[in-house]
């Protein structure tokens, strides 16, 4: 079982890459670029969990525009790391069919699982599918998909905060953290 020291000793051990008034700016950013975007879609929003529930927690209230809420949690299976299919932990509510969905994520990494939760959506009859992420890595490999929109780019590092974690530990960290290299 961790414990609290673990969790500080990992903290400690961490560069402030993104400070807790840069990602608030980002959202707000964020959330003016798809008000004007989608605000007169009447959009389906559905967070990924776990990691998009802060980033979720922290839009929604800025979206000034009427729209649904719900969540998805799903996993890539099989042993490709392209194309493989999506497993649906938590299906899509029925309402996707005919609808605008914007899906919020907490990072796009390698883009692997967005670009499966984006194919999922369109199969089950959303009419588009928009995704944002508070942040995307840079990496230097093609990514299956492109977020729609995205808060802040990041390096190509392992970071926790704003919903992505350290091992379980510090997703509630207002700011964005990365191990030290």
């Amino acid at each position: 079982m961790p414990d609290s020291e673990q969790a500080w000793a990992f903290l400690r051990d961490s560069d402030l890459i993104t400070s807790a008034g840069e990602v608030q700016a980002a959202v707000d950013r964020l959330a003016a670029e798809i008000e004007r975007a989608l605000g007169k879609r009447y959009p389906l929003v559905l967070a990924v969990m776990g990691g998009a529930v802060v980033f979720a927690g922290q839009i929604l209230p800025k979206l000034r525009f009427p729209l649904d809420f719900d969540y998805v949690h799903a996993s890539r299976y099989g042993t490709a790391t392209r194309g493989a299919g999506i497993e649906w932990r938590v299906r899509p509510p029925e309402i996707v069919k005919g609808r605008a969905v914007l899906v919020l994520d907490d990072i796009l990494d390698h883009g692997e699982t967005m670009a499966a939760i984006k194919r999922g959506l369109l199969e089950l009859g959303a009419q588009s599918v928009h995704c944002a992420v508070l942040v995307e890595k840079r990496l230097n490999t093609k990514k299956p998909i492109s977020a729609d929109f995205v808060g802040l780019q990041i390096p190509d590092r392992f970071v926790f905060g704003c919903g992505m974690d350290a091992k379980g530990f510090w997703r509630n960290l207002p700011e964005i953290r990365a191990m030290k290299e």
